[in-house]
């Protein structure tokens, strides 16, 4: 297929363009910054020049490159985590998950694209009752935290934009990303020993590697139907165990441990929500609907071997593999 690729020059962006020409795909991918275009073209794929948010110039580049699809991977995080004030850190991806959305989805209408695939997010966001594992059945959390409050809206707009869309809209939800460009600064946190246990650290975080991330965009480009899909590992894992393995696979002391009252204190709700009340999420439905498989099925594996790796072939079930539905 002609597949355009919004966002290729971001973490997952840069792992999933080989993966789609890898397949015979057709792509066109659009960066932001002139600079990008390089690497883009080195990767196989047609550049352009796009701002995600002008939604003129996502039409005019949508109808040039006339795709069949598109998979919406723009994302804008930069400089170092700051989760005490989540909405203003995570601004701009905000915006690019609501008015980006509408304006991809305007110009798919306006082309006649048929399939669209967009990143999603399962974590901190999921409903914090009930058992440690979530799937796509379960709500949201019905009461974010307030500094999460806009992040949140975000990102369920985005999944009723795309899976409501007259054509196949696929939101696919991601875990916590890591791998090649996308978990240095967490690493970095980890061995500056500023990333302490909250708590019990009891919440459940479920991980993935961003090769993993953009495998399943192939496999729901090429297999998927409307709708959502967990795509996580295999091993959800609370705070407590998590956080000291993965210091202890990159050679950093193990974390420092504090009371809910001081990282209240310290590092605000969000934080204090995330260690002890998030809750984990089942990929059984994009195993079983996608034909994708984890390539790292464990964190434990992924941290210790996949921080530094070549792009891999994407892992898709021969079994799963049948004609793209219209």
């Amino acid at each position: 297929m002609r597949v355009f690729v919004a966002g290729a020059g971001g973490a997952v962006g840069r792992r999933l363009v080989p993966q789609l020409v890898a397949r015979g795909h057709e792509v066109t991918g659009s960066v932001k910054n002139p600079a990008g275009m390089e690497t883009i073209r080195a990767l196989g794929a047609t550049p352009m020049v796009v701002d995600g948010l002008d939604g003129a110039a996502v039409g005019e580049a949508i109808a040039r490159a006339e795709p069949e699809a598109i998979i919406h991977q723009m994302t804008a995080l930069s400089g170092p985590p700051d989760v005490r004030n989540f909405d203003r850190w995570f601004h701009v991806t905000n915006e690019l998950r609501t008015t980006g959305t509408e304006n991809l989805l305007a110009a798919a209408r306006a082309t006649g694209v048929r399939r669209f695939i967009a990143q999603s997010y399962t974590g901190w966001n999921n409903r914090r009752d009930g058992g440690p594992i979530v799937t796509e059945d379960d709500p949201f959390d019905p009461d974010p935290a307030p500094a999460q409050r806009e992040t949140a809206a975000a990102i369920e707009f985005l999944e009723d934009a795309v899976t409501s869309a007259p054509l196949v809209g696929i939101a696919l939800r991601y875990g916590n990303l890591y791998g090649p460009g996308s978990s240095d600064g967490f690493v970095t946190f980890l061995r500056q020993r500023k990333l302490p246990i909250i708590g019990s650290g009891a919440g459940i975080w479920t991980n993935l590697h961003i090769d993993d991330a953009a495998a399943s965009a192939l496999a729901a480009l090429e297999n998927g139907t409307s709708g959502t899909y967990n795509v996580v590992d295999d091993e959800a894992s609370p705070v407590s165990e998590f956080l000291p393995a993965v210091a202890d696979i990159v050679g950093a002391k193990p974390p420092l441990r504090v009371p809910v009252w001081l990282g209240r204190l310290l590092a605000g709700e969000v934080a204090v929500r995330m260690m002890t009340e998030a809750r984990g999420a089942s990929n059984e439905k994009a195993k079983r609907e996608l034909g994708w498989q984890p390539i790292w099925p464990s964190w434990r594996d992924g941290f210790r071997r996949g921080l530094q790796t070549p792009v891999p072939a994407a892992k898709i079930a021969p079994s799963s593999r049948r004609t793209v539905p219209a």
